[in-house]
């Protein structure tokens, strides 16, 4: 077999479409490989047709088009971010992303403005110092996909490895695993880039997914900026507001309180932000993967169709195992996302009550619309083994509403000084109970410091000398 070395997709001369994407593939190096398949009982024609390859030049200049895509070179990164961010962009356009109109803009930023003002009656934190915006779906995707980034790629990185190790322990019997392929491709090197591949198809799915369902840059309860400003996806909040009973105004009047309202909290807790992405860093780091389930899943892919192995991903295969430590960071993720939400739902009632008629039904329906959460949501929790939502958001906004009721707007907000003062599962489970709590954790705390100057012989009833 001694075909034109210089085939390449839609060329004719009768050479097999699989043949010409190899050679495109691999150069020189092509005929090695064939032959190494062949001898290894290969056979790539077979191959070819299993996995559907059209022999059509117009579709083969597709495949072959997918296939340099998919095998880009992708440096270290677990996530093909370059895929993922294309694919976001177009599924962020699916039915129309035009660019926001002056009067849309208008209406965003001058929701925004009140917003604000309403906001100083309800909570002392100042309003954010960034900019307001008004965005496009492929804004908000510009915009928030670092942050996509880096919550995905700790995660994808050890599932990344646990793929390469299932799929190479596919390759022939006998195989060395340092078995280069010819023109000087590692195996591991390609498996990697599948890896990658699929892995950005994912993050790409759910980011282009979410630009059509969220409101601003804080619905998931992560903040998604590095530096909060609010801003509203105009046409998801109109779509929103069509078929309700309360006017489209009031409805992103009311959507622009609780982006300010979490803006705000972001701004001024400049711990916060850090602490829930330390969190889901922590749930990465005690990844393990149960590598038999794993590899019993990989024996019914084709390793060759990376549309199934998008899809084995999407459904949980390679899920990692969740282990104690896991648990706990995932309990002290889902606490603080309901924190984070209730505390945002209670300051948006109480900016709304007096302004809005409908703020009751509106902050009802938000409520269930975040408890349910969305294809997208699920489809990344799919992904990281996370699920961005706060299951407690009710208990959480019971609590806050508690401690307002007890010591004030003021006291609440002042719960934000330190991660130490957060309340904790006991707290959401009685919230009538927590200042009690708190009392007596305050009382600990102070005797431990007395105990601690006396036994640096300072006065301990003195007070702090800085």
């Amino acid at each position: 077999m001694s075909p034109d070395n210089s085939a390449v997709p839609g060329a004719d001369g009768g050479v097999p479409a699989w043949e010409q994407v190899m050679r495109a593939m691999l150069g020189d190096g092509a005929d090695e490989a064939i032959r190494e398949l062949q001898e290894r009982g290969f056979d790539p024609g077979a191959m070819a047709a299993a996995s559907g390859l059209p022999d059509d030049p117009a579709a083969l200049q597709q495949v072959f088009a997918q296939v340099q895509s998919l095998l880009a070179a992708s440096g270290d990164d677990p996530v093909n971010w370059k895929m993922a961010h294309d694919l976001a962009r177009q599924q962020a356009a699916a039915g129309g992303d035009p660019s926001l109109t002056t009067a849309q803009t208008r209406q965003v930023l001058d929701a925004l403005a009140v917003a604000e003002l309403w906001l100083d009656a309800a909570t002392d934190l100042p309003p954010s110092t960034g900019v307001p915006r008004a965005w496009s779906r492929a804004e908000w995707v510009e915009a928030t996909l670092p942050t996509w980034r880096t919550l995905t790629e700790p995660v994808a990185s050890s599932l990344s490895v646990a793929l390469v190790g299932a799929l190479g322990g596919a390759l022939p019997e006998g195989a060395p695993e340092d078995l280069a392929l010819p023109g000087g491709i590692d195996p591991g090197q390609l498996l990697r880039q599948l890896g990658s591949a699929v892995f950005g198809m994912q993050v790409g799915q759910a980011a282009g997914t979410l630009a059509h369902e969220v409101f601003g840059t804080t619905d998931i309860g992560l903040p998604l900026l590095d530096r909060p400003a609010p801003a509203l996806v105009a046409a998801n909040v109109d779509a929103f507001a069509e078929g309700l009973d309360a006017p489209a105004d009031e409805v992103r009047l009311f959507l622009a309180l609780r982006e300010a309202a979490a803006t705000r909290l972001f701004t001024h807790v400049p711990w916060l932000r850090a602490h829930l992405l330390a969190t889901v860093e922590a749930y990465a780091r005690g990844i393990t993967i149960d590598a038999d389930q794993l590899e019993e899943a990989v024996r019914s892919i084709d390793v060759t169709d990376t549309a199934a192995l998008q899809q084995a991903l999407s459904g949980g295969v390679f899920a990692p195992h969740t282990t104690p430590a896991q648990k706990a960071a995932l309990e002290r993720l889902e606490t603080a996302l309901a924190l984070v939400e209730g505390w945002v739902d209670e300051v948006t009632a109480a900016a709304a009550l007096p302004h809005l008629p409908h703020t009751m039904a509106l902050r009802e329906m938000i409520r269930r619309r975040r408890a349910a959460g969305g294809p997208a949501e699920q489809t990344f929790a799919n992904l990281v083994g996370l699920e961005l939502r706060p299951r407690r958001l009710r208990d959480a906004a019971a609590l806050w509403a508690q401690i307002t009721r007890d010591n004030g707007a003021a006291a609440r907000d002042a719960v934000w000084d330190h991660p130490d003062l957060l309340p904790g599962t006991e707290d959401l489970d009685d919230p009538s109970g927590y200042a009690s709590r708190r009392a007596t954790a305050v009382d600990d705390a102070a005797e431990v410091d007395r105990a601690l100057a006396e036994i640096l012989g300072e006065d301990p009833n003195a007070g702090p000398t800085g």
